[in-house]
């Protein structure tokens, strides 16, 4: 059974975002109501009673009975401004219909047996939801809730497409009209895929790894010592002495000191 949604609509005098703001600090909800035939109305909603309702699912796809000034009306919900942190509706909009009008709706999209769908049950796939959504077209009269899609018979890396939902007497999906290329994937299975990482190697990574044979050690590092007996590498340059060592030869040694006339 459908959801009935009722709402207290009051005309709303000030414009703008300085009276919008005035008028969220007293806990309403300012919006505009459109169609139907009639010029636009500025209008203001009690925030509680507007937030209850707009917490079910089922809020922004049925016909939304409001009063205003004495009137029943049946409108739509065809937008809403959401605070991004606060549980809060900032701005509503509703259309007027009428009953011998069809109506442009976006409505959830619900799939049955998903934990069954033989591509997840025998085949170990995963279920990936490429709509959760789809736009219809309808009399007010109708206009369902949601639409649904069995998917138990899907299997691995197969699609099932708009053209298999099976919609409600007088309920047509007008992407459809476009011709096979606008009959978009709803839903698929798919086997996931885990990243290998290829294995590094420890001993490369490893800090103070001592270098293969042949090679020259580290800048500023102390050469190994050289087994005993064994001759200096050739090409290998004599270290210099430090300087003020001990045993170094004096300035013009080996010169012979002249005789004392």
């Amino acid at each position: 059974m459908a959801q009935k949604f009722m709402l207290a609509a009051e005309p709303r005098a000030d414009a703008g975002k300085g009276a919008s703001r005035r008028l969220r600090r007293t806990g309403k909800v300012p919006g505009i109501l459109y169609g139907g035939g009639k010029p636009p109305m500025s209008v203001l909603f009690d925030g509680n009673q507007l937030m209850h309702n707009a917490e079910q699912e089922a809020f922004f796809s049925s016909i939304l009975d409001v009063t205003f000034q004495g009137e029943h009306l049946q409108v739509i919900a065809k937008d809403a401004q959401v605070h991004p942190a606060r549980r809060q509706i900032m701005h509503l909009d509703l259309q007027r219909v009428l009953a011998t009008e069809k109506i442009r709706m976006t409505v959830p999209l619900h799939f049955l047996n998903e934990a069954n769908a033989k591509g997840v049950k025998e085949q170990g796939g995963v279920i990936q939801h490429l709509m959760t959504e789809v736009d219809i077209l309808c009399l007010p009269k109708d206009l369902p809730e949601f639409l649904t899609l069995d998917i138990i018979e899907l299997e691995l890396n197969k699609n099932l497409h708009l053209s298999d939902i099976k919609l409600p007497q007088g309920v047509e999906i007008p992407a459809l009209v476009g011709g096979p290329d606008s009959d978009r994937p709803v839903v698929s299975i798919h086997v996931v895929r885990e990243e290998v990482e290829e294995p590094v190697a420890t001993a490369a990574l490893a800090e103070g790894a001592a270098p293969a044979e042949g090679d020259a050690p580290a800048e500023g590092a102390a050469a190994p010592p050289a087994a005993p007996g064994a001759k200096p590498a050739a090409g290998a340059a004599a270290a210099k002495p430090a300087a003020g060592a001990a045993g170094a030869p004096a300035k013009d040694a080996g010169k012979e000191a002249k005789p004392k006339k």
